[in-house]
């Protein structure tokens, strides 16, 4: 089962109100009568910035995937058996999960002010369930083994 995390919409609100700038840009060169083709550059190029904004809002960056042998950020695909350690930190940019790999250099960042709202505990819980999974671990339940599995 592959999971899909997008970026929070609302970092992408400027590119709307970029487009919707234009526009007020493009009837105020109307208004004072300047050529019609300035009108119709802004015009254009209002819309389709204010689209581009529209289309980001609902539909924002795929900012992970977690697959069944690998996960994906932000383009760079690591297979899960290369994960050696999860946790936060702090950055500069507020706190960052962030996944050391045994690759030289290999420490992945995920801020988590990019992901959408309440979706960190949800990424955390299934980073620990895949991660254990990859590993082959397993949640002891408490229980003894059976009596011919002894320790040694």
């Amino acid at each position: 089962m592959r999971t899909t995390y997008r970026m929070r919409a609302g970092r992408f609100l400027g590119v709307l109100a970029a487009g919707l700038i234009l526009l007020g840009v493009a009837a105020i060169a109307w208004a004072i009568s300047l050529p019609d083709a300035v009108v119709a550059v802004f015009l254009a190029l209002g819309g389709l910035v204010a689209l581009a904004g529209l289309w980001i809002l609902l539909r924002p960056p795929v900012l992970l995937r977690l697959g069944e042998d690998q996960i994906e950020v932000r383009g760079v695909k690591t297979d899960w058996t290369d994960i050696t350690e999860v946790g936060r930190v702090e950055t500069t940019h507020g706190e960052a999960v962030v996944l050391r790999t045994k690759h030289k250099d290999g420490s992945i960042l995920i801020p988590v002010r990019w992901l959408a709202p309440d979706r960190d505990q949800q990424l955390a819980t299934e980073l620990r369930e895949r991660l254990n999974k990859a590993h082959g671990y397993t949640i002891w339940d408490g229980t003894a083994g059976p009596d011919a599995d002894r320790a040694e």
